[in-house]
């Protein structure tokens, strides 16, 4: 803003540069001082102040707020699209944990132990033999089984009325491979570890299934040999992997929540004394029955509820401890004479001690050179 100002010279009465005006109205004197003419004018100094003088000596009536630093606004920025980005999860997670199929409660219940029953067949006399694993193989019942996991063969998968497609297909693989693991798997048959079955194993029955090993007992809950099969290393071996198998499995609906699936399968194996390979072979009978359940969080966790266990083995001597493990008689061996041991009808939580007899045609028929 220009600011015109005057000189000391033309201050007071002093006459303009050209003279003084033709005529000024109403005197004279009494207008002097405040009517100019145009040389008048054009011979006043302007001068313009400075922006220092500007702001000391015409301040604004009306002071303006401080700008706002920018590293403030980019914080508050980011603040605000934190806090959108939290309500946004915080909203995804609420929706689902309503919404998500897998997170359906399991009608509160927690897994029922396990109820298993094993019972030892007993031959009428000396156990058949032979150097040939393939040849009692093939002169036995077991001559036009599989082997292996081929034999533990699923049945048509169809969805329920409230189990789609996929997942009983879940339930019927999770419980072979439960049956693979328990039954063909050579470090699980001789005892050097557990874990393959273990982790098959809802957690509700985990506790269930260490007692079983650390103190197994005949008392319907914790045979070791109804969670799986496995043999005394110090008295048998396997003389050929190609364990064969033969079988079936059941899968419906217990409940609008809860899969079942239901397995009948018999394993043969071909054992031999430890330490001697050229030994004679002999065949052992396993018959299981297996009763799974699988509810939506072991479908998602691959895992199942073991309900039953049922076990027939043999040949075995019904005095003999089968609860621990398994310890056949060999080829050439006779069972002593001697029933199952005793039953306690006094204690709460006693079973009783079951025994069969090993019907003759369930043994292989060896080669009259063997």
């Amino acid at each position: 803003m220009a600011v015109t100002t005057y000189s000391e010279s033309m201050a007071g009465s002093g006459e303009p540069p050209e003279g003084a005006p033709d005529s000024v109205p109403g005197g004279e004197e009494e207008y002097r001082s405040v009517v100019f003419d145009e040389s008048f004018v054009r011979a006043a100094k302007i001068q313009e102040f400075s922006a220092h003088e500007r702001v000391d000596e015409h301040t604004p009536a009306v002071r303006s707020s401080p700008p706002v630093p920018a590293v403030v606004k980019n914080f508050s920025r980011q603040a605000l699209i934190l806090m959108v980005l939290i309500a946004i999860a915080f909203g995804t997670a609420i929706y689902m944990g309503v919404r998500h199929p897998y997170e359906q409660p399991s009608a509160g219940r927690p897994a029922e132990p396990l109820r298993t029953t094993v019972i030892p067949l007993v031959p009428g006399g000396a156990v058949p033999g032979a150097k040939d694993p393939e040849k009692l193989f093939a002169n036995s019942p077991a001559a036009q089984f599989k082997q292996g996991a081929a034999g533990i063969s699923l049945p048509a998968v169809r969805a329920t009325s409230h189990f789609s497609e996929s997942q009983v297909l879940t339930a019927l693989t999770t419980a072979k491979d439960y049956l693979v693991e328990s039954s063909l798997d050579p470090d699980v048959l001789t005892g050097h570890t557990v874990r393959p079955v273990r982790i098959l194993i809802d957690p509700d029955q985990l506790d269930q299934f260490d007692d079983s090993f650390a103190r197994p007992v005949a008392d319907g809950r914790h045979a070791a040999t109804g969670w799986l099969v496995r043999f005394d290393p110090g008295q048998s071996a396997l003389a050929d992997s190609g364990i064969r198998v033969r079988g079936s499995m059941h899968v419906g609906e217990a409940n609008d929540r809860t899969l079942e699936v239901s397995s009948e399968h018999t394993f043969v194996y071909a054992l031999r004394e430890p330490g001697v390979e050229d030994g004679r072979t002999s065949l052992f009978t396993v018959r299981r029955e297996l009763h799974f359940r699988f509810d939506q969080t072991d479908l998602r966790m691959h895992r199942t509820e073991l309900l039953v266990s049922y076990l027939q083995a043999g040949p075995l001597a019904c005095a003999t401890d089968s609860v621990g493990r398994l310890r056949p008689l060999l080829a050439g061996q006779k069972a002593e004479v001697g029933g199952p041991a005793g039953t306690d009808p006094y204690a709460p939580d006693s079973a009783t001690a079951l025994c069969g007899a090993l019907d003759p045609s369930a043994q292989p028929k060896p080669p009259r050179s063997s």
